[in-house]
């Protein structure tokens, strides 16, 4: 459950007599036989926190194993509901507490399940992915500026034509007006250049992906993936997030069509990691998106 634009999530205290009791957890429950998950998120919500959800999408989904059993977790997005919880109809857990993302829990202890998931609703929902080469770098640089004080918080840098000093140059630039405004940066296939710049991570192309046989030693690390295939492929590998695309028709592809939203749904189905949504997309679609399952959008243009 996500409140005040998606800053805030919840979490529940899990009440005496049941396994992990005195433990913090996303709230949920299991889905019954010929029940959707949506259907029983509404359900289990209603039933633990007296409330009716009446807008949810899907997010993520995660495999764990427990000393007692193996679960498979359907992670949604909950961000409207009627009813005020604990108080529309009685609440089940021993408590609740609304939490800041981004930020450490305040509770404690969490679920060992959980944990990952605290990573991934840390992540921004909106990537803006540079484009200097065609834009110039003084102009590049003053938009990254404007968007970071309207709230940008995670750019890659890509601009992977240039020669390697200058690229070393922007992406040190980049780097250090990002951080001065606590946002992430990604740098695009040169691990050398984002250790050395200090970036937060590391962006693989889907060619690098399909090589790759172990997840590189930065705090954040994605893919740039085409097919489910390849987003299996980067969960496997333990990366952060993935860009999935092009959804819909680029200034650079016009005569593609795009995979559309309902592929683009169909092949983030059951991803492990956060999925953007990426090519002919506009910051105004962050909704669309994430109603078809997109953790967030990408943009090379208009951010």
């Amino acid at each position: 459950m996500l409140r005040a634009d998606g800053q805030e999530f919840l979490l529940a205290q899990r009440p005496e007599g049941k396994v992990y009791a005195g433990y913090w957890e996303f709230p949920g429950g299991k889905v019954e036989p010929g029940e959707t998950v949506r259907a029983a998120l509404i359900r289990e919500l209603q039933e633990e926190l007296g409330i009716t959800v009446t807008a949810c999408s899907p997010w993520l989904t995660r495999v764990f194993t427990y000393p007692h059993a193996t679960v498979r977790l359907n992670f949604w997005r909950a961000t409207a509901w009627d009813g005020e919880i604990g108080i529309t109809a009685p609440l089940e857990h021993s408590a609740v507490e609304w939490q800041r993302i981004g930020q450490p829990a305040a509770v404690a202890p969490i679920l060992p399940a959980n944990d990952p998931i605290l990573k991934a609703l840390s992540l921004p929902t909106t990537m803006a992915i540079t484009n200097a080469e065609a834009e110039g770098v003084e102009r590049q640089l003053e938009r990254l500026e404007a968007a970071l004080n309207g709230g940008l918080r995670l750019i890659q840098v890509r601009d992977k034509g240039w020669p390697p000093a200058q690229r070393l140059w922007f992406a040190e630039a980049v780097t250090r007006l990002a951080h001065s405004h606590d946002a992430l940066v990604v740098i695009n296939e040169d691990a050398d250049i984002a250790r050395r710049v200090g970036a937060d991570g590391l962006h693989l192309s889907a060619a690098s992906l399909a090589g790759l046989q172990q997840r590189p030693d930065f705090a954040w690390v994605g893919a740039s993936c085409h097919s489910a295939e390849e987003i299996t492929r980067a969960g496997e590998l333990g990366l952060d997030y993935a860009l999935l695309g092009p959804v819909l028709p680029t200034p650079t592809h016009p005569e593609s069509a795009g995979l559309g939203w309902n592929e683009f749904a169909r092949r983030r189905d059951g991803n492990t990691l956060p999925i953007f949504a990426l090519g002919g997309v506009q910051k105004e679609m962050l909704d669309e998106a994430q109603s078809h399952g997109a953790h967030g959008i990408a943009l090379m243009r208009g951010w």
